[in-house]
């Protein structure tokens, strides 16, 4: 690019700049300079292939959504929690939300990942240890009571009976008074990575999609600032995917969701402003870095020139990161606040929309009290005191960063390719389908898991407290456990209720969501129907079971 047509980026910058709300802060050094709220190439410079990094606010986004970088708005901080039964995790929410935290982010139990009952016999010994257990709308009603649904945002990280646990939380703002349309959040709803990396899945591929594209729709028009799906590269990541595997099957999977808009007849500049991501910030700074800043560059460029989006925000890529769990160590744990630090440091770099950060002893269980506060404290030190909110994108132009982004770029194209040839019609869905079917996926992040793990345990990927460094005396830690307890009493809950409720409004509303998975209708407002007469998730999701069927993963190893 020639230095004038820089020079006119450089003035298109500073109108949006001018034009846009800021915060009121100090925008100097710890020591009082000065500082321009973007930099960018000298007056006068030629700078070839600068459209591919451009200004803050402009297509292709590589420097951000917004012109003013975080001296508009900061990234939300928000604390993911969730164990026990919903009074427990209520008052988990008030604590962080009373020391500063943002947005909520529910993490559910695995019978309510399953979609199961805490009375299921398959939930024995599950219920409330990984997250809160959720069996009906009046679980949904404790876990927000005293917060106000309409005041703040909510992200649910829930996918195969996402819907039906979205429909509570929706009922549950209903029995607030909060009118659906305030609401704001996101819920991640994100069913080709339980097929990927996750394994939470209720039914075929098929129907889970038909429940997705059923809740984009009701989404568009009733609730237009939830973010109906977030998009998950966390767990593939988790899983043991590289960066670029993490980018291009995560992008792949947004594509997908993007076909599958489309082919029910939905404008895509309305309902692509409701996708969002969720990205791992894994412990490598600067390759994290250019991932990110990667992701934001291939989405604007292939909605815009693939999918036909015309609106900014239509072409925006907005995303939630959380610090890597994978790179938690048991060993030395006090360490964990570092690498959390040094992961949420990057995601900041990086442009990150919102963030959670990892407690030290979320490698051994659930977060205590004082390991949640630190990891919320790290945020606010970073944000606070570090001055990185001061300049957009601080690192756009570093040699460094634009060749790893340029090359992570390039390799997720590649993998989009392979993709895309996988499927029938050379559509991004039928090749992800396949992709799934045949256990292509699973088998590229295996041997990916395979390679890294064999150089650590060579000692060429060196951690310390693992391989490096290990001469340390320990004192254990004291970590949160879930009491027995609360299974039984919430076995003894839900048995109160089911006796409470109207069993024959229960069976009607449960046959008009039957009605209405067999048809080609909408099936959120019936499901709505079921909730609100207390139908429990696995009553609602036995239900459909029935009629879609189950999954069964194809052997590969």
């Amino acid at each position: 690019m020639d230095a004038g047509d820089i020079e006119a980026g450089r003035a298109r910058w500073q109108a949006r700049y001018d034009a846009s709300r800021r915060r009121e802060a100090d925008f100097t050094t710890l020591s009082g300079l000065e500082l321009d709220p973007v930099y960018g190439p000298s007056a006068g410079t030629d700078v070839p292939g600068f459209e591919r990094i451009g200004w803050p606010g402009e297509y292709p986004f590589t420097r951000g959504l917004y012109p003013t970088g975080y001296r508009g708005r900061t990234w939300t901080i928000r604390q993911f929690a969730g164990f026990g039964n919903a009074v427990q995790t209520n008052e988990r929410y008030k604590m962080i939300l009373a020391a500063g935290g943002g947005g909520l982010s529910v993490a559910f139990d695995m019978p309510t990942l399953m979609g199961r009952d805490s009375d299921d016999p398959r939930s024995l010994g599950e219920v409330g240890h990984c997250g809160v257990a959720i069996d009906s709308a009046l679980d949904m009603d404790v876990l927000f009571d005293g917060i106000p649904l309409g005041d703040v945002t909510t992200s649910m990280t829930i996918s195969g009976p996402a819907v039906p646990v979205f429909c509570m939380y929706l009922v549950a703002a209903e029995r607030q008074g909060v009118p659906h349309h305030v609401l704001n959040g996101t819920l991640q709803t994100d069913i080709f990575k339980e097929y990927i990396a996750q394994k939470e899945w209720l039914f075929p591929p098929e129907p889970h999609l038909r429940l997705i594209g059923d809740l984009m729709e009701f989404c568009a028009a009733e609730i237009p600032a939830y973010k109906p799906l977030s998009v998950s590269g966390y767990h593939i990541r988790e899983a043991g995917a590289t960066a670029a595997q993490e980018l291009a099957f995560t992008l792949a999977d947004g594509f997908g969701y993007v076909e599958l808009g489309l082919s029910r007849g939905l404008d895509v500049d309305v309902f692509a402003p409701g996708l969002s991501f969720f990205f791992d910030a894994h412990v490598d700074f600067f390759e994290e870095i250019a991932k990110f800043r990667a992701a934001r560059r291939i989405w604007a460029r292939w909605m815009r020139e693939t999918y036909g989006a015309r609106t900014d925000k239509a072409q925006w890529l907005r995303f939630h990161t959380q610090t890597a769990g994978v790179s938690l160590t048991a060993q030395q744990p006090d360490n964990n606040i570092v690498r959390t630090a040094v992961e949420a440091l990057a995601a900041i770099l990086g442009g990150t929309n919102s963030l959670h950060t990892n407690a030290l002893d979320e490698v051994l269980a659930l977060p205590s009290e004082r390991a949640a506060a630190i990891a919320l404290r790290t945020q606010q030190v970073l944000l606070e005191e570090t001055g990185v909110v001061n300049v957009a994108d601080p690192l756009g132009g570093s040699w460094y960063v634009e060749a790893l982004t340029d090359r992570l770029e390039a390799e997720a194209e590649r993998i989009f390719t392979v993709i895309r040839d996988m499927g029938s019609d050379g559509s991004m869905t039928a090749g992800i389908l396949r992709g799934i079917e045949e256990g292509w996926f699973m088998a590229e992040i295996a041997e990916s898991a395979f390679v890294y793990q064999s150089k650590v345990e060579k000692g060429e990927k060196r951690v310390v407290g693992v391989n490096a460094h290990t001469n340390t005396d320990e004192e254990p830690l004291e970590i949160l456990r879930v009491s027995h307890e609360v299974e039984l009493d919430q076995r003894r809950t839900l048995a109160g209720r089911r006796a409470a409720r109207d069993g024959a409004a229960v069976e009607a509303a449960l046959s008009g969501l039957v009605a209405a998975a067999r048809s080609s209708g909408n099936t959120i407002p019936p499901m709505l129907a079921a909730v609100r007469a207390e139908a429990t998730l696995g009553e609602i999701c036995d239900a459909l079971r029935d009629v879609w069927g189950g999954y069964t993963e194809p052997a590969r190893f």
